[in-house]
């Protein structure tokens, strides 16, 4: 394998990053790549507590991404057995634990979604209830050993529990240490992850230290707003744009962000380069220059980077006839009734929203039309016959017959 030059390399790992530390023993570690022509090894835990995945997750499967073009070896840990503990980063009460099996079945549709951003062909995919589910007792008193109460918490999340009295169990204090120990067993030289992770990962630098190993760098990625521009993305918020949504929704979704959010989208949902961005920054200040104009051109790279450059083009084509020309796109599904049924059922059953309370909530809300008509009553029906265009939300269309 035949590596960038370290320059080239930290330019690219550089891009959209919070922190590296230290940033001094990562150029090292390549230097040492490079010399050797050994690729490292960095790491990026999931914790699969929740089957949908959106660009916001994408930010730091991105990065991980990056490791792989560089030729280094990435790898993805699926949390399954720490999904059972709960992560606590940013919580202010004990997390809902999971069952193994329930964990596992969230697993699977977190690699799945990821696809789109890593190269599967050189993905190594671990689950860390292959050692974590192995310990027994002594082993988990011998790895509790290495880290005090005093030390847990520093962790802000903590510290503001314990402060107002929210209860903190113990075995949150054994996710950070469980999560340090997949670095161990993996013998990570990087660990990535969100900002809120940073006490974690700096917890896996310590356990390395303990068991003789080179303490693995870490690198942290912000945490991205959603469409809302204030809170962090998420589809509890309603201000996230999933990996699995439809090139029309990521462009039409990326359009509705505020302006001020615009040059960071381009960094860290668009993967753009620090010359593009600045490119982008010099249109914004330029008084002659619309700024939807920039930000069309970031909803095209959304799309373009989870998709291709032509189904982004469709995209943008498809939101000037629906949406600014107020018209229906020349191409949307058919879904033929046997019989009489509800209209949240038919929503549901043709695949245009994921689940009936979804339907049920645009019903509610006002976002959903037949023949242009508003429907405002969930129990409202159609029935069979001439052809009837349902419509949902901005850009979901669907033509009942």
């Amino acid at each position: 394998m035949k590596f960038p030059p370290i320059n080239e390399q930290m330019d690219l790992i550089r891009r959209g990053v919070e922190e590296i530390l230290p940033e001094e023993d990562l150029e090292k570690k390549l230097e040492r790549s490079l010399n050797n022509n050994e690729p490292l090894i960095a790491k990026l835990g999931c914790d699969p507590s929740r089957p949908d995945l959106h660009i916001g997750h994408g930010v730091v499967l991105r990065k991980l991404r990056h490791f792989q073009d560089l030729g280094h070896t990435s790898v993805l840990v699926i949390g399954d057995f720490t999904a059972m503990i709960g992560d606590p980063s940013g919580r202010n009460k004990t997390r809902p634990q999971l069952s193994l099996d329930e964990a596992r079945k969230n697993a699977e549709s977190y690699v799945d979604q990821a696809k789109v951003i890593l190269d599967i062909n050189t993905l190594r995919i671990k689950y860390n209830s292959d050692w974590l589910n192995k310990m027994n007792f002594n082993d988990v008193v011998k790895l509790s050993s290495s880290y005090t109460v005093a030390r847990m918490l520093e962790r802000d999340d903590f510290t503001k529990r314990f402060k107002a009295e929210i209860p903190i169990s113990i075995h949150e204090f054994l996710y950070p240490l469980a999560q340090a120990q997949d670095s161990v067993e993996l013998k990570a030289d990087v660990e990535l992850g969100g900002t809120d992770q940073k006490f974690n990962l700096l917890v896996g630098r310590d356990l390395q230290k303990d068991n003789g190993q080179d303490p693995q760098c870490i690198i942290t990625t912000p945490l991205l707003e959603g469409t809302d521009g204030i809170e962090k993305m998420s589809k509890s918020y309603g201000n996230d744009i999933g990996l699995q949504d439809s090139p029309e929704d990521m462009y039409g979704k990326t359009l509705s962000i505020s302006d001020d959010m615009i040059l960071k989208w381009f960094t860290l949902a668009a993967d753009r380069d620090p010359s593009e961005v600045e490119a982008a920054s010099k249109r914004l200040n330029d008084p002659s220059v619309n700024p939807m104009e920039v930000k069309r051109e970031l909803a095209r790279n959304v799309v373009q980077l989870f998709f291709d450059e032509e189904t982004a083009q469709k995209a943008e084509a498809h939101f000037n006839t629906v949406v600014v020309g107020k018209g229906i796109p020349d191409e949307i599904p058919v879904y033929e009734l046997d019989s009489e049924d509800l209209i949240v059922n038919v929503i549901f059953s043709s695949g245009l929203l994921k689940s009936k309370g979804e339907a049920r909530r645009m019903i509610k809300q006002g976002a959903v039309r037949l023949d242009d008509k508003k429907i405002d009553d969930i129990q409202a029906s159609i029935s069979p016959g001439d052809e009837q265009i349902l419509k949902v939300g901005k850009r979901r269309f669907l033509k009942v017959t």
